[in-house]
């Protein structure tokens, strides 16, 4: 691969990496979906924003606000009715759709809606998207089109540090080659398959000499393709495969106060035919859980003391460079508000507006 080292020592400020109040719009995890029973009712806060999630009679999965629009009560202490959630200081109650549908001693309702947000499940977990129209599927790669996979649920994590330092780890060759010594050499082509979403990959031979060495030959022969798929820089799917063997692990990560990580790690495998095929798939998927395990406990190792500053970007750092540069171009959400991130002119544009309709209404109003 031919690069220009001049281009690689000019990395521009980015706006959105490593930002702790700042990330893309997207679908997150909230939670396993086995955690979620028929009836129940839970509080969660992602990007310092508070909301509830229940499970009605349908058991579909619904998010919205935490708090109720009449006076602000918490939706988490209500009580669920069929597929509707009534409020516990009032009692109005309100559907899947976030609008008021009883309020008691009133003939009709009052038109009233809580706010609620696009939901799916889908590998065993409950998602999120954080606008107000999902623009894109969740999380993917191509090879999953048309194939049926065993999933299993992997650990829940906690890092000291932010989840794109995290993730970049999955494409720094320097890393994966020299401190951890993975038996893996490898040199990585990128494929940007979306907006949202940017492929690193690369076919490379196992080497060296151990149990689990000779466990994963077992399983991928000696060569292997290994790819890292990136989806809105907080989602990565690291994925090994050969002709008969598919392993992929989901890392999927939100950003906590303060820059730090919390994340969910997912299992996945394609399906096999018959009790060898499904007893192979779950040695798979156990391996899959021992290596996510692995590379989590030594990241939070040598992560939580570092001061992420990238000052001196060599050849070898190509692929984390194309990474950021991605990622600077997907659509930035303020923490807590979830609203666009503008610039500071249009901020000054929009604050105007507002005034000038504020002072209409006064004026109406005076009239």
């Amino acid at each position: 691969m031919n690069t220009n080292i001049d281009n690689l020592n000019s990395v521009p400020k980015p706006k959105i990496f490593n930002q702790s109040t700042i990330f893309v719009e997207g679908w997150y995890w909230v939670l396993p979906s086995q955690s979620l029973l028929v009836g129940d009712i839970k509080s969660v806060t992602i990007f310092g924003k508070d909301l509830v999630v229940y499970r009605g009679k349908d058991r579909r999965a619904v998010i919205l606000d935490a708090y109720c629009p009449h006076m602000g009560m918490s939706l988490a202490k209500g009580k669920m009715e069929g597929n509707e959630l009534r409020c516990v200081l009032h009692h109005w109650k309100f559907d899947a759709e976030g609008i008021c549908v009883d309020i008691p001693n009133l003939d009709e309702p009052v038109f009233l809606k809580a706010k609620t947000w696009p939901t799916a499940e889908q590998y065993g977990m409950i998602w999120v998207w954080t606008g107000e129209t999902p623009q894109q599927p969740l999380p993917f790669v191509l090879d999953w089109e048309n194939q049926e996979f065993d999933i299993s649920l992997g650990s829940q994590f906690n890092i000291s540090c932010h989840p794109h330092v995290l993730l970049l780890q999955g494409i720094d060759t320097q890393q994966i080659n020299l401190v951890y010594k993975l038996p893996l050499k490898m040199v990585l082509e990128k494929q940007e398959l979306n907006e949202n979403a940017i492929i690193f990959n690369t076919i490379t031979n196992i080497h060296g000499k151990s149990f689990w060495l000779n466990l994963y030959r077992r399983f991928f022969n000696n060569s292997v393709s290994y790819s890292v798929c990136y989806w809105y820089g907080s989602t990565c799917i690291v994925s090994f495969a050969n002709e008969s063997t598919h392993l992929h692990i989901i890392f999927t990560t939100r950003i906590l106060p303060g820059g730090k990580t919390e994340g969910q790690t997912l299992l996945m495998s394609k399906k096999r035919k018959g009790f060898f095929g499904k007893l192979t798939n779950k040695l798979i998927l156990k391996l899959g859980k021992k290596i996510s395990d692995r590379l989590l406990k030594n990241n939070d190792r040598i992560l939580q003391t570092m001061q992420f500053d990238f000052k001196t970007p060599i050849k070898a750092d190509l692929s984390i460079i194309q990474f950021i540069n991605h990622l600077e171009q997907q659509k930035p959400l303020r923490w807590e508000s979830w609203l666009l991130v503008r610039s500071r002119e249009r901020e000054k544009e929009v604050v105007e507006e507002r005034q000038k309709r504020e002072k209409w209404r006064d004026e109406l109003v005076n009239d």
